[in-house]
């Protein structure tokens, strides 16, 4: 039988004395809390334990933690909200913890979003979960022993990045376990949706806590193996091999009958030196696409020839696997470059800015920026999206922490042709990407090359928290297959 008695110190943040004691008071009173300590920024508690803690949870916060705990566990509460527990809440945790050894346990959890009770699961935390916008819900049991670990490891004192690095040193040290259990209900203040949210990290005022996640991450992968030299990078020869033209634009769409004109009008108004095609891979669609391609396709003889639509003889094809279809096809360029069916090239000389870059700066695969627009070119919050935390020395290692690359995605077609993508339709850039920037140089563009246009009522950015598990819960696969595959190098 496990002796439950007194396991548990509770850290609750503290804004003011009201908010604090009704927080406080979902926990005080439970048999397995030993003492609820405030974590405060500015005002002191009246007649409470506290420590001083800056709002993202420094390090010398999560250290004066291990300091000050005299149990076993550390429950610590994440938001300044109230919320309230199951009733048998801390005893599963603690259980949890107990059986498996566990370094970390959280769980799945309600959320109250304006008045309503909403489920909002949680996904299990493997090696790849390197994001530091994991979602552990807002209450999380750690093993004090292991953050006392961590206090003595001499780390390095982040203000932004305390708790994201303690998360990474109990990755390294023990299990993450997720209870698939709904063990409370906390209240949701943040009412944006996903498609906004997602942004957060490339907004300047988040620079400086950016610049710690990253450093933190960095840290992290040095410590497991997984480290990228940007020194031992591989520069490409992109003059090598012959082609029948320099430049393919490359459109997979289905059932895009309202957009895909306006998107291959952008591709072939392009004003180059070199020749270029259109490679649009319809991939059955029902609706009038086939006749909106086949319009513009027939208007003229030289159109006919620059405008190349292809249908697939399979029926199982996501957009990666589009784009296999595309590049292994003979007249594919020397590069393939990226517009999807719903978005426009900011100005016509898009290609050419591209096709110089490659040269000027022998990378495998070339990354512009864009510019977030509704469907009368309206740019919309938060406008343009150029992912400057990429550096051409760390950006490599960059890239497992955060969750998109950016676009347009430009390749040179050899490279793409031996990569390859996966046979999906969300994240296949991200995982060709990923491996590229493990063996060769990728180039940025940070002026906006691209307006990705919203549909109305930003439907393709509002997604539901299941929706949202099932991506993240990809994306981290790949970032876990990546870690893998940088370690055995």
């Amino acid at each position: 039988m496990i002796d439950m008695c007194k396991k548990i110190d509770v850290f609750v943040p503290f804004e003011n004395q009201q908010q604090a004691q009704t927080l406080a008071a979902v926990f005080e009173h439970h048999p397995l809390v030993n003492e609820v300590i405030f974590l405060s920024n500015d005002e002191r508690p009246k007649d409470a334990p506290f420590i001083p803690l800056h709002k993202a949870l420094s390090t010398q916060a999560i250290c004066s933690m291990a300091q000050t705990t005299t149990s076993k566990y550390i429950l610590l509460c994440t938001q300044t909200t109230p919320l309230s527990m199951e009733p048998f809440a801390l005893q599963c945790m603690t259980e949890v913890a107990e059986q498996n050894d566990a370094a970390l346990v959280y769980s799945d959890r309600y959320k109250m979003v304006t008045g309503k009770q909403q489920a909002f699961p949680v996904i299990d935390c493997q090696e790849g979960a390197l994001r530091d916008d994991f979602d552990f819900g807002s209450l999380i049991l750690i093993r004090s022993s292991l953050i006392r670990d961590f206090a003595s490891s001499n780390p390095t004192r982040y203000t932004f990045a305390g708790l994201y690095q303690l998360r990474l040193f109990l990755m390294r040290n023990g299990a993450l376990k997720h209870i698939s259990e709904k063990l409370y209900t906390e209240k949701e203040t943040d009412l944006r949706t996903s498609g906004q949210k997602q942004f957060d990290y490339v907004d300047p005022r988040n620079r400086m806590i950016q610049v710690e996640m990253e450093k933190a991450c960095t840290e992290h992968l040095k410590e497991i193996g997984a480290f990228v030299d940007s020194k031992r990078l591989q520069a490409v020869d992109v003059s090598q091999g012959t082609f029948p033209v320099e430049a393919s634009v490359i459109i997979p769409v289905r059932n895009r009958e309202r957009t895909i004109s306006d998107a291959i009008r952008s591709a072939l108004e392009q004003e180059t030196t070199f020749p270029f095609n259109v490679i649009v891979v319809n991939n059955h669609s029902t609706d009038g696409t086939h006749s909106a391609i086949e319009s513009i396709a027939s208007s003229d003889k030289s159109i006919r020839k620059r405008c190349i639509e292809i249908i697939p003889e399979r029926e199982d094809l996501g957009i990666g696997g589009c784009w296999n279809l595309a590049v292994q096809d003979a007249r594919c360029g020397r590069f393939a470059i990226q517009l999807d069916s719903d978005d426009l090239y900011g100005h016509k000389h898009v290609l050419q800015t591209i096709v110089d870059t490659f040269y000027q700066l022998k990378c495998a695969m070339l990354i512009g920026a864009y510019t977030l627009c509704d469907f009368q070119m309206n740019t919309i919050p938060p406008g343009i999206i150029d992912h400057k935390e990429w550096t051409s020395t760390n950006g490599m290692n960059n890239a497992l922490r955060i969750n998109g690359l950016g676009a347009p995605r430009c390749f040179f077609t050899p490279v793409i042709r031996e990569i390859g993508f996966p046979n999906v339709s969300y994240g296949e850039d991200y995982a060709v990407g990923l491996a590229i920037s493990r063996k060769y140089i990728i180039g940025r563009i940070y002026e906006s090359l691209y307006l990705c246009r919203r549909w109305e009522g930003n439907s393709d950015a509002a997604l539901s928290p299941e929706r949202i598990n099932k991506n993240n819960e990809y994306k981290d696969s790949l970032r876990t297959a990546e870690l893998l595959a940088r370690k055995a190098r």
